[in-house]
């Protein structure tokens, strides 16, 4: 193609070209690397070379989005230290357009520098970018070991394609995502915040302090807070000087970044919930308020132990029906219900009782997306409020641009409708609204548990969890599990006959059911998912190419429960 062509005459062509053999592609042999929901993530020593092709990438994305800030965040989250990871971020803070994700692995997967700057050429064309728009990257990264060099490999890349970058060092996710909104937003009338991580603070806390202006809102004594030993100590620990003591008081527990090795080491929003059990370093009392935060301070979870040291977690799921309680009654009381729906959304794996309470109690709608926040997000923001929460913490709240105005117009007829609309327009500058945000949500749990006068007992008791259980199964061929398209994920069409027998046995007990999902970071596991009354699993095995059903167990007497409402399986 002539267009293409002309752009091998560039000089940025060759200034990649040379740049890039400083990061040669890991030896996978035919393995491919690939970008999903979480970007690329993996042994950090495969990183290098991802890396560069990612600051190519966000190079490209910049001048598509006619020179908009793109953000890169090296992380690897929950994963242990010897990971790391990186993903793309869009101009409004939201994860990166998922038609550009191909883009992306196929970048990623050169084999040598020259496939790289075809492949780069390549991207260019086709996506019909014009070389010579401005471009600007802004980058953070976590408090892995091997984030510095991997930033090198970043900025190799940005400065071989003339792009303007900014290192904003050491920040939490969700800050690098507030930045990105923030700096693209400066001086329109939708200014999101401050440019900077101090803007950060004082966007929440000012947010915070505007929440809590009535008289009777105070914490019921401190929340101590497991930091993950990650990037959310030093934030949170910054982010409490902007926040006055008496009315917001956090311990922070497992804040040891200068010992790589304990990063998500049995503590963590992920150790929590997958393990159902305290982190290292848990010493409550009973009813003592604790939450953990996971490596990135992307994810929350609370918890606690009553009597008897029995763990209670409150999980994505119980935030998410604690939010939408709050603001739908904020709502109302304002005066604005019949202007403003609230929505919430939620994926396969919501705990089925949560989903009766917001239905049946709440009088809420609940809408089901397939598993991953891009399409918890997307659903949420067509909504006019939207609370969304995956059951693993990770989640915020929504306000569209119909409801912030109506909240900017609305004159309150009485002083109950001006406490909850002085609320509501607080709580829509607190709660970050570019991605879920383990410190935003923190606040909001802990204003809503305020203005409620509540304990961790009370929460708990909104609804009892149906007990459930989570297996994983290693199957032959993953590409043979087909869902139904449109059932976000929660019935199989292929193969054939396991629906129907998950149907007809399932159907024998109240509120029970079952779905079987694949496990994307293990090529050929697939979990199965079953929640009801006195249900065990459903096992497969693999024989030549057939699965082959072994049993279903389905006991007289109920199993013993245990901590969060899973089950035991004798």
């Amino acid at each position: 193609m002539l267009y293409e062509q002309d752009m091998t005459e560039q000089p940025e062509f060759g200034a990649v070209l040379e740049a890039c053999k400083q990061y040669p592609r890991a030896d996978t042999g035919k393995k491919d690397f690939g970008y999903g929901t979480a970007g690329f993530r993996m042994r950090a020593d495969l990183l290098p070379s991802v890396i560069f092709a990612v600051g190519l990438l966000a190079s490209i994305r910049s001048r598509k989005c006619k020179g908009s800030a793109i953000g890169v965040m090296i992380t690897a989250s929950h994963n242990p230290a010897e990971d790391n990871g990186v993903k793309i971020v869009d101009p409004e803070g939201e994860m990166m357009s998922e038609e550009w994700e191909w883009f992306a692995t196929w970048l990623a997967n050169a084999r040598d520098p020259e496939g790289l700057v075809r492949s780069f050429m390549q991207c260019m064309n086709q996506l019909r970018v014009i070389p010579h728009y401005p471009r600007k990257v802004i980058f953070a990264r976590d408090t892995r070991p091997s984030g510095e060099a991997l930033v090198e490999a970043l900025k190799a890349a940005l400065v071989a394609t003339g792009t303007e970058y900014i290192d904003y060092g050491i920040a939490t996710t969700p800050q690098l995502h507030y930045l990105v909104r923030a700096t693209n937003t400066l001086g329109s009338d939708r200014e999101y915040g401050e440019v900077s991580i101090e803007g950060y603070y004082k966007k929440l806390s000012a947010a915070f302090m505007n929440t809590m202006h009535i008289e009777y809102a105070n914490q019921a004594g401190p929340v101590y807070v497991d930091c993950a030993n990650g990037v959310g100590a030093p934030q949170l620990k910054e982010l409490l000087k902007y926040l006055p003591e008496d009315k917001f008081k956090a311990i922070i527990v497992n804040d040891k970044i200068d010992q790589p090795d304990r990063l998500n080491n049995r503590c963590g929003a992920d150790w929590v919930k997958t393990q159902q059990r305290a982190p290292e370093n848990f010493n409550g009392k009973d009813w003592d308020r604790w939450t953990s935060l996971d490596g990135d301070a992307d994810r929350i979870v609370y918890y606690f132990c009553e009597e008897g040291s029995i763990f209670r977690l409150l999980d994505g799921d119980r935030i998410a029906t604690l939010a939408a309680d709050y603001i739908g009654e904020l709502v109302h009381k304002s005066g604005l219900g019949e202007q403003i729906k609230l929505g919430v959304v939620q994926t396969a794996y919501a705990n089925g009782a949560s989903t009766k309470y917001i239905e049946k109690t709440l009088k809420l709608k609940v809408e089901f997306t397939p598993t991953g926040v891009k399409h918890l997000h997307h659903a949420a923001a067509r909504q006019d409020i939207g609370v969304y929460f995956e059951a693993n913490g990770h989640g915020t709240v929504l306000f569209s641009e119909r409801a912030l105005k109506a909240l900017r117009k609305h004159q309150p007829q009485s002083t109950a409708q001006l406490n909850a609309l002085t609320t509501l327009r607080a709580l829509s500058e607190m709660i970050n609204q570019t991605v879920g945000d383990a410190l935003s949500d923190l606040l909001l749990v802990e204003v809503i548990l305020s203005h409620k006068q509540w304990t961790v007992k009370e929460w708990l008791s909104t609804y009892a969890d149906l007990p459930n259980k989570l297996m994983k199964v290693n199957v032959m061929d993953r590409n043979k599990f087909i869902t139904v398209p449109g059932s976000a994920e929660r019935r199989l069409e292929r193969p054939p006959a396991i629906q129907p027998r998950m149907d007809e046995i399932i159907a024998k007990y109240q509120d029970a059911r079952c779905f079987v999902e694949e496990m994307l970071a293990q090529v050929q596991e697939y979990v199965i998912h079953i929640s009801g009354t006195h249900i065990e699993p459903w096992v497969f095995k693999r024989e030549d190419d057939r699965i082959e059903e072994l049993e279903m167990g389905l006991r007289r007497d109920p199993p013993d429960p245990l901590p969060g409402g899973e089950q035991k399986t004798r």
